[in-house]
């Protein structure tokens, strides 16, 4: 699924600038991917133990799933306000 256009009040709205609601994305986007990650490791480390010397089967095409995108993820996610962050105060 592609990322459709976002009409720049709409960011206004969710933040107090279009760069603050940029990086609240992308950080999204980062814990989407690291979740993700985990997820998998957990995943194949419960399917089976490998030893040493085992090999690791390499999967193929046909087993491969894609899944959206994580910039897609973090942007629905953000503009539905599942995103919640904080502003650290500045230290003088």
């Amino acid at each position: 699924m592609g990322i459709k256009t976002i009409p720049l009040r709409n960011l206004e709205e969710k933040a107090e600038n279009i760069y603050e609601s940029v990086v609240v994305m992308s950080g999204q986007a980062k814990r989407v991917l690291d979740e993700r990650i985990v997820q998998r490791s957990i995943q194949e480390a419960t399917e089976e133990d490998y030893g040493i010397f085992d090999e690791v089967e390499e999967t193929s095409p046909e087993d491969y799933i894609e899944l959206e995108k994580t910039t897609s993820v973090a942007i629905k996610q953000f503009m539905d306000g599942d995103v919640k962050w904080s502003k650290k105060e500045k230290l003088l």
